[in-house]
């Protein structure tokens, strides 16, 4: 079968680690031959990247393939692929109410996408949904930025969140090896990139289930361990990583970020709830006690570190004493970014079985209450950097505003300055910062230093 000239589209719904997998498939579509179309209707290869942990991502990938659907039917060497956790959750059942399909994987299955096609181009219509081990990955990425670049450090994950469907589609925690990390990011640095998220659905978790170790009886392959191994490769300014796990965030990794100095200080550590009944309901494995140590801890090393996080309104049996306990905690705490969510009934998980589920109209109240009281602390963390020197990372140029450029500094904050991006573009910019808002910020650029050549 040739593939001269023939086109592919991604589509991608969901987290960071989603984003990463659409690269990954990308990098083996374009081996393969095809080229990237902006436009669905213009490809032969569609392929949706899908996220099952809000009900509304859902029935929006379904509206998305009822119109591909419809458009098979007068183009029938169409392909159409359901791949993500979407796919991991309904399986077989997605083919049965949109038969139009051809192929349906798990995210476990993203480094395969070229076997799975060959076996669609031989007249097949294949789900690929058994948990296998992942293969290492063998592509390049096509990736959708020049400037940052994600790298999955582990799959995965352990955990039994009463609330997240993420185990059953995702998988059991399987750990890449610090060798294979450090070679992907090596690459990236010749390739000019200048910041690297390490990205794990747990990433704490790293390593558990690599063999070996210490004398002091600790597993030889910690996440900490990996930042100190590769925090040095060649052409990578910044560091990042997401998402911890308040049960497994330790005084040791937190001291790791404070020593290296391309590890950004910018923390994203869910909490969830406040309330520590909610929290045992969750089954999330530690008290909002904890939690408050952790943040207090990070602050002593670096006072200055950004703290972001997840939190849930409206979890089965929430009172509204569990929810004012949530909305002290991130009154006291006063983080820098807060996504939040009501709680969204997911199949197969346990808390979507229990009877005590609170109505729509609650949830939706607690969640512009907590929405209204993050946007204040926000602000008030923001008021902090007016006046300051702040180093940013040039990503790319503002789209409300030509004449702008646009990065993050360390600790994450949106930053626009007047600049050319062709000239400035990966740069590390020395910003005065003249004005503040709630999550971004403007400045006035100083000075450039371009990026180490080494």
């Amino acid at each position: 079968m040739t593939t001269a000239r023939r086109h592919y589209h991604i589509t991608t719904f969901g987290c960071q680690m989603n984003k990463a997998d659409s690269e990954r498939m990308a990098g083996v579509l374009e081996d393969m031959g095809f080229e990237w179309s902006e436009d669905p209707n213009d490809a032969d290869i569609i392929l949706y990247n899908t996220c099952t942990i809000r009900d509304n991502a859902e029935q929006k990938v379904y509206s998305y393939l009822g119109r591909q659907a419809k458009r098979k039917h007068e183009k029938p060497d169409l392909t159409l692929i359901v791949a993500g956790c979407v796919a991991q959750q309904e399986g077989e059942a997605l083919l049965r109410r949109v038969p139009e399909l051809d192929l349906v994987m798990g995210p476990q299955h993203a480094n395969r996408l070229k076997d799975l096609l060959q076996q669609v181009f031989d007249g097949n219509q294949v789900v690929a949904t058994e948990p296998i081990h992942i293969m290492e990955d063998i592509t390049k990425p096509r990736r959708d930025a020049t400037v940052t670049a994600w790298v999955n450090v582990i799959y995965g994950c352990n955990e039994r969140c009463t609330y997240c469907v993420v185990p059953n589609v995702r998988g059991v925690e399987q750990s890449r090896t610090p060798e294979a990390v450090r070679a992907e990011m090596e690459e990236l640095g010749r390739q000019g990139y200048k910041e690297v998220t390490l990205l794990g659905q747990n990433i704490d978790a790293y390593g558990r289930d690599l063999p070996g170790v210490t004398p002091e009886g600790r597993h030889k392959h910690t996440f900490t361990d990996l930042l100190y191994y590769v925090h040095d490769v060649p052409g990578i300014e910044r560091l990042r990583f997401a998402t911890s796990h308040p049960r497994y965030f330790t005084e040791r990794l937190i001291r790791a970020c404070a020593e290296l100095p391309k590890v950004c200080e910018h923390f994203h550590i869910p909490f969830q709830s406040g309330d520590n009944e909610v929290l045992k309901r969750m089954a999330r494995g530690y008290t909002h006690e904890k939690y408050r140590r952790i943040i207090d801890t990070i602050r002593e090393y670096m006072p200055d570190a950004a703290i972001s996080a997840d939190a849930i309104v409206g979890f089965p049996t929430e009172t509204e004493a569990q929810f004012e306990n949530t909305l002290k905690l991130v009154e006291d705490i006063g983080f820098d970014q807060l996504n939040t969510a009501a709680y969204s009934p997911r199949p197969g998980t346990p808390a979507a079985l229990w009877d005590e589920q609170i109505s729509e109209e609650v949830k939706s109240d607690r969640l512009q209450r907590l929405n209204h009281l993050v946007a204040i602390k926000a602000a008030e963390r923001s008021q902090r950097y007016l006046g300051r020197i702040e180093e940013v990372l040039v990503e790319d140029q503002n789209p409300k505003d030509t004449t702008q450029v646009m990065g993050r500094t360390r600790t994450n904050r949106l930053t626009f300055f007047t600049g050319s991006i062709n000239d400035l573009k990966g740069k590390l910019v020395k910003v005065k910062v003249t004005e503040v808002r709630a999550f971004s910020l403007t400045g006035e650029p100083l000075e450039t230093r371009a990026a180490m050549a080494v």
